[in-house]
Formats: C-alpha cells, structure tokens, sequence
C-alpha cells in the first residue's frame, strides 16, 4: 500500500488501511525495496469473476504504485513479472483491473475489457411506459443489508459477465461500510430493499448530496449502487430512486452500456450517459482461460498469440468445442495477448479490432466466425472499482 497510498492520501496504519486488509491477503502482495526501504507495491485480490457460461478464478489487481523517487527505474516491470509469475503459479488463469492511467497496462498484456458509463439525470424523469408496482420497498440497517443484499447479488452474478463474488468481508468492509472520511461531502450510505412475496428481488446503495437554491432543492441523489432482477424488478428499482424527494438530479457511475434504463426512460438522452473505460483484462493462462468460457456458436478458429511478457501463452492456439489447444495449424489470426482480453469477456468482436489494426486477419471471413463463437448474451459489468 506504500507505493500508492501516498497518490490517494492514504496514511500506514490508518483505520482505512486495515479494513483494506481485510480482503487483501497479504501473501498476495508484492513489495519493490532499494537498500531495504519499500519503494513500491502491487497487490491481488483472490477473485471469482462471471466470464460468458462459467465463473472462474481471477486475480484482482489493485494498490500497484512506485514512489516518485523511483519512477522509470523498471520497478514497476519488476512488480508486474512477480506478480504475473505468482498468478501463473496459483492457477489463475486471468487478471483484472481498474486502471487509474489507461496507458500503462497494456504492454504488460492487459486489454480493455469493459466500457462503463455515468449518468446525470433530472428526478422524476417519466418512464417511456406506465408501471405499476408490484414490490415493496423497505428501507433496512446496514446489518438486514447484509443479510439480504448478497442473495439478489448472487441471483444476478451468474448471468453478467465481469460480475465478481463477494466473501462477507466484502460486503461489510466494502460494500456496506460507511464513515463520514468517505463521503466526500455527501451524507450517510442509505440502503433499500426491493421485496415480494418470493424474497429480495433487488436492493440499492445511495446517499443524499444536499443542496439548496432559491429555497429549491438542487442537490444530487448518488446511487452507488443498484442491482436487481431482470424485468420489473429492475424497472420498479429505479422508479423509487428517481422518486426520492429533495433532489434535483439522480446521478450514478459504473453502469453497463446495455443499462435498461435506455429502454425504461421515455427520453434516456437525458441521462447525459458518458462512456469510460471499466475492466481491464489479463489472460495469464490463454489456453485455460479460453477453455473456460462457453461460446455461443459452432467451428473452431486458430489464433497466433503473441505475449512477449508471458512467453509461456506464445503460439498457434486452436479453439474449437470449447477447448483450446496448441496447434501446428495454420493461424486465422494474429493477436497481441491484450487484444484477447478485450474479446474474452463479450465486449468487443475480432471483426472491430481487426477494423482498428489491433488484429490481424490472416483467413478471409475468420473475424466474422469469431464474432459468433464469441458472443454473449449480456454486456460484461464490473460495478465496482478494486
């Protein structure tokens, strides 16, 4: 945490620190020191994330930092070889992460696996089609949140893709866990839970960001956090935070591109929806990771991987019945390992990417029997950053 607390104002020994550790297993991080002193340090968290029909273990990358003092020293490459060496080792077949500069990652062989979205939008916007309520919604204490959150978290996780697991460390330390050093001028965590007679059907995290002008309210709702059931869960959820009184707007970030509230809002355009990169993604192991995912269509297609950083992912790789294999075949493809991870999870097609110069095309009509052999059903969705 040295090398990066210092960029976010973290203190050693802070009372934020230690509830970080308590999802960090400190076997998990990685220390760069120069005459013993730290000097640098990356971490991962031991992850279950939801890939296209499977869920599969994950290193969660997070707190990789170096002191200023030592920046273009090669520490940073020196953390990111151990790391990926332990990954390997482990059996983890991919890596993931949030970058805070999008510009260092990919030569370690991450790729863009998400989009994310933010959106700003005035309170009581009308609904494209009348709903009438079929739940009940019920305000809760942080302790029946937990209770009850983590079962329409994990009716919902197995269908979304980029969607991880969460221990109950997680969701008391991080999800749920509310002080006034965290609220960023914005009042405490408020939790509601969307119930029917079938149980918790959908829950949200938000919070009341006060404001007043010409005796009227101009402040923000922020939801921090809002999942739920397919369908009229969904659409009921965002009924009641739209109708939250005393705010002007409802805000909210790290939402999918294929949110239903563009389908739900009679005009969505006002949402102000602003598009960022989200998940970062690391195939550590290209033949179990590719191996692991399902895949929607029928055929095989060869991709010449090249992964100079991890040269043990280098090769012909054929795909075919969901299993990839080595091959002496010749390629359909040549790919920079990043460029997988911007496939794997659904978010991107081989047909885009070879459009952009990032694949190259070595079988005419391949890219497009990739497309089908690639698909999912759903937009991959990481709501949270690590």
């Amino acid at each position: 945490m040295l090398g990066i607390g210092q960029y976010f104002s973290l203190e050693l020994g802070s009372e934020r620190l230690e509830r970080f550790s308590k999802n960090l297993p400190i076997e998990r991080m990685h220390a760069a020191r120069e005459d013993g002193n730290v000097v640098g340090g990356a971490g991962a968290f031991p992850f279950e994330v939801t890939v296209p029909g499977a869920i599969v273990p994950a290193a969660g990358v997070t707190v990789v930092g170096t002191y200023p003092t030592h920046r273009r020293r090669g520490v940073l490459r020196a953390m990111m070889r151990a790391q990926l060496d332990d990954v390997h080792e482990r059996g983890e077949p991919l890596a993931l992460l949030f970058s805070s500069e999008e510009t260092i990652y990919g030569r370690y062989g991450y790729g863009l696996a998400s989009f994310a979205g933010e959106i700003s939008l005035p309170r009581e916007s009308p609904f494209a089609a009348p709903l009438e309520p079929r739940g009940r919604m019920r305000l809760v204490e942080k302790e029946e949140a937990q209770e009850l959150f983590p079962h329409v978290w994990e009716a919902v996780r197995p269908r979304v893709p980029g969607m991880l697991g969460r221990t109950s460390d997680w969701w008391e330390y991080r999800i749920l866990f509310d002080s006034p050093d965290t609220r960023e001028g914005g009042g405490p965590k408020r939790f509601v839970a969307l119930e029917t007679d079938d149980g918790p059907e959908g829950y949200a995290v938000y919070r009341h960001r006060p404001k007043w002008e010409h005796f009227l309210p101009a402040g923000e709702l922020d939801v921090v956090e809002a999942v739920a059931l397919d369908g009229r869960a969904t659409a009921e959820l965002w009924r009641f935070l739209l109708d939250i009184d005393w705010a002007a707007r409802v805000t909210s970030w790290l939402l999918p591109l294929d949110h239903q509230l563009f389908h739900l809002l009679a005009h969505p355009r006002r949402m102000g929806f602003r598009i960022f990169d989200g998940l970062w993604a690391r195939l550590v192991d290209v033949g179990a990771a590719l191996s692991a995912r399902s895949y929607a269509g029928e055929g095989s297609v060869v991709i010449e991987v090249e992964d100079a950083f991890c040269p043990w992912n280098e090769g012909r790789w054929k795909l075919e019945d969901g299993e990839a294999v080595r091959t002496r075949a010749a390629a359909d493809f040549r790919s920079d390992v990043a460029m997988l991870g911007s496939v794997y999870f659904g978010a991107f097609g081989f047909s885009e990417l070879v459009r952009a110069g990032r694949i190259e095309e070595l079988s005419p009509g391949a890219a497009v029997r990739a497309d089908s052999l690639f698909a999912a059903d759903r937009k991959p969705w990481c709501p949270e950053i690590f």
